[in-house]
């Protein structure tokens, strides 16, 4: 009967050998370990590893099977580690923002949901002993101490990485997918600011000296005037904007990529990443224009490519100017809840009831879906008299 083959990436027995000429001093001799590994293309080849005594040669060789490792090119087995394949999956992520498949973030949110949540736990688990009972053991573990949110992505993460050996034929499925739903959190219900509350922050920021140095009062207005996102409005260049025809370009935002700093990501470039950032061109009211004008005649804007720069005319990060945004309304009574997306959904809600149809506030919000402009940033708590007379003839 043959003898059978190894799996991949496992060896066979250990054989050790005195290779040292007889009469050799014990200090002086070397031997050698060897053994049969088949590797990870198929094929089955002797390894050998030498040291100045049986136990030296045998850890030197144990060793040289350690590193046998697939490679990037390589095929994933059965038997491979999930660190393993979670090494390749990150690589391949990381190839595809370099070539603008994916937000040039994406890769850094995933690298560290793997590293806090998924490796730690899993990570020294081989493909062939997950299972959807692990996966789920796993899930329901982490749901217990971390939030919706990070539940979620560490989920992707581990999904995408499963869900990548599957396709390498390393297991049979992804057992992800059989795992049960991480809950929804309650979402609050959009929230709008009313023309009291409007007028009332506005001031309060022009009475501050340091909301003034940071732009919040014409950030704010000009959020109002587009619906943009912070990360969009900060991301505004000079170039974006046609003072003839009062018409900007909101195309692009402004992220933090780790290893590279502050990134203006551009959203025209017709890729994938575009879907994050997509470009629109929108007219806006006398007022904004007018913010734009008065921020022109300024020189220390002027000289700046950005219209809302930072201290030394370069980009304004937006994670800092959230927080000084967070400091200022602290001493706003009223406005505690008040942050940037409240002046997107104020923006979005007033088209919603100035007649604006579903599809018009979705183009201005740079959503594809309508029904998604509708369910998270329109407030519906208004009742419609014309409700009562629509339903005067029903009976």
């Amino acid at each position: 009967m043959a003898r059978p083959m190894l799996p991949i990436g496992t060896h066979g027995n250990i054989n050790t050998t005195l290779i040292s000429p007889a009469g050799t001093p014990r200090s002086d001799q070397v031997w050698e370990a060897r053994c049969r590994f088949r590797d990870y293309d198929g094929h089955t080849r002797p390894v050998r590893r030498t040291g100045r005594s049986k136990t030296a040669a045998e850890n030197a060789l144990k060793v040289a099977l350690a590193e046998r490792r697939p490679t990037a090119g390589a095929v994933l087995t059965g038997d491979s580690r999930l660190s393993d394949a979670g090494r390749l999956w990150l690589e391949k992520r990381e190839q595809e923002a370099t070539d603008g498949e994916i937000s040039l973030n994406t890769p850094g949110q995933y690298e560290v949901a793997w590293r806090l949540h998924v490796e730690p736990s899993m990570g020294g688990l081989r493909l062939r002993e997950i299972t959807v009972a692990r996966c789920e053991a796993w899930l329901q573990e982490l749901r217990k101490h971390r939030s919706a949110s990070t539940a979620k992505t560490a989920k992707t993460v581990l999904s995408g990485i499963l869900g990548y050996a599957a396709r390498m034929g390393a297991m049979p499925a992804n057992p992800v997918r059989d795992t049960s739903p991480v809950p929804r959190t309650t979402k609050r219900k959009p929230r709008a600011l009313t023309r009291v509350e409007r007028t009332t922050w506005l001031a309060k920021l022009e009475e501050s000296d340091k909301a003034r140095r940071w732009d919040l009062p014409d950030l704010t207005r000009m959020m109002l005037a587009t619906g943009g996102r912070v990360g969009e409005v900060l991301a505004l260049s000079w170039d974006d904007v046609e003072f003839d025809t009062s018409r900007v370009w909101l195309r692009a935002r402004l992220i933090r990529v780790a290893g590279l700093g502050l990134i203006r990501e551009d959203g025209t470039k017709g890729t994938r990443a575009a879907a994050t950032v997509k470009a629109r061109r929108l007219k806006l009211p006398t007022w904004a224009m007018d913010v734009l004008r008065v921020r022109q005649l300024d020189p220390d804007h002027a000289r700046s490519i950005a219209v809302f720069p930072d201290s030394k005319g370069g980009w304004r990060d937006p994670s800092n100017t959230l927080r000084v945004l967070r400091q200022e309304r602290a001493g706003i009574e009223g406005l505690d809840w008040v942050h940037t997306h409240a002046f997107r959904k104020t923006a979005l809600t007033h088209l919603d009831t100035k007649q604006l149809t579903a599809r018009q506030v979705a183009d201005v919000a740079g959503h594809a879906d309508p029904s998604m402009t509708q369910r998270v940033y329109l407030v519906r708590d208004d009742v419609h008299d014309e409700a009562a007379d629509a339903l005067e003839d029903l009976l």
